[in-house]
C-alpha cells in the first residue's frame, strides 16, 4: 500500500473511532470539499478550553493538515493565524514536542488535541514561538512569584499590568 494509503487508511479509522468516542466538547471531523467529498488529510477541529482554567468557557479552532506519510510523521496544526500564545507561532502553528522530537506513530487525534489544551494553561515557556508572549508570559511570572502575588488567574493579571502600563 502506498504511503498515501496508509496514511488515509489510518485516519479513516481515527474517524471512526473519534464519532464512537470523544472527549466532551471537542470537535474533530476531516473537510468537507466544495463536491461533498470528505478529505481525510485536513480536519477541522475545535478545542475547549479546559475546566477551571483560564480557558474555561472558549472554544478554539483549530486544523491539523496530515501530511502523506502519516503517521510516520506527525501533522502541522494550527491554529487561526495571530493566536496569542507562547507556544503558538504568528502563523497559528503549534509548538508542541509531541508534534515534533517526541512525535510517535502510535499517537491519536485524541492525544494530540488533549495535548493542545494542556497547552493553552501550561506553556512551555523554554520553547517560545512568539517573542512578546514570552516576554509578557515571563514578567507576569517573575512579578507573581518576586511579590508572592496571587492572581485569579494569568489572564486577569496581565489585562491588570497592561492597563497599569507594563509592555513586553
Amino acid at each position: 500500500m502506498a504511503s498515501g494509503g496508509i496514511a488515509r487508511g489510518r485516519l479513516a479509522e481515527e474517524r471512526k473511532s473519534w464519532r464512537k468516542s470523544h472527549p466532551h466538547g471537542f470537535v474533530a471531523k476531516p473537510e468537507t470539499l466544495p463536491d461533498g467529498s470528505v478529505n481525510l488529510m485536513v480536519w477541522k477541529c475545535v478545542i475547549p478550553g479546559k475546566e477551571g482554567t483560564d480557558w474555561d468557557g472558549g472554544y478554539f479552532p483549530l486544523t491539523l493538515h496530515f501530511p502523506e506519510d502519516y503517521p510516520s510523521s506527525p501533522p502541522i496544526c494550527k491554529f487561526p493565524a495571530g493566536f496569542f500564545h507562547v507556544n503558538v507561532y504568528p502563523t497559528g502553528a503549534v509548538c508542541l514536542s509531541i508534534l515534533s522530537s517526541a512525535w510517535k506513530a502510535s499517537i491519536t487525534v485524541r492525544q494530540i488535541l488533549i495535548g493542545i489544551q494542556d497547552l493553552l494553561d501550561n506553556p512551555n515557556p523554554a520553547s517560545a514561538a512568539q517573542d512578546i508572549c514570552y516576554r509578557l508570559y515571563k514578567k507576569v511570572f517573575m512579578i507573581c512569584r518576586s511579590t508572592r502575588i496571587m492572581f485569579v488567574s494569568r489572564r486577569s493579571a496581565i489585562l491588570q499590568l497592561c492597563s497599569q502600563g507594563l509592555t513586553a
